[in-house]
């Protein structure tokens, strides 16, 4: 079992920042791939970011490339969302899961095995 729980969400202006946060505990997290994912309102989740086990290799949804990095900290067990020139469109609740260590660059929901309770961030305009 792995346990998550995200921090770091808030509110903030377009254009602005926030770092997303999750940390992790339970089994070795050097042996999952973490994601992050999000959830509108009256939407459907869908992928944000991942990065595989050793942290060498990210990929991103389109919308998201070149504002939000995802990194992680094996010795802290925490995986990150840097955020950077927020828009109105980024407000969601956002969602750190983690996928068996195997799940390199995957974008799909039932690839990921543990999801945290979410953290919601809202970008007013």
């Amino acid at each position: 079992q792995v346990q998550l729980v995200e921090s770091g969400g808030g509110l903030v202006q377009a254009g602005g920042s926030l770092r997303l946060s999750c940390a992790a505990s339970g089994r070795s997290f050097s042996n999952y791939a973490m994601g992050w994912f999000r959830q509108a309102p009256g939407k459907e989740r869908e992928f944000v970011a991942t990065i595989n086990w050793s942290g060498t290799s990210t990929y991103y949804e389109n919308s998201v490339k070149g504002r939000f990095t995802i990194s992680r900290d094996n010795a802290k067990n925490t995986v990150y969302l840097q955020m950077n020139s927020l828009k109105p469109e980024d407000t969601a609740l956002y969602y750190c899961a983690a996928a068996a260590r195997g799940y390199t660059n995957s974008v799909r929901e039932w690839d990921y095995a543990y999801w945290g309770q979410g953290t919601q961030v809202t970008v007013s305009s």
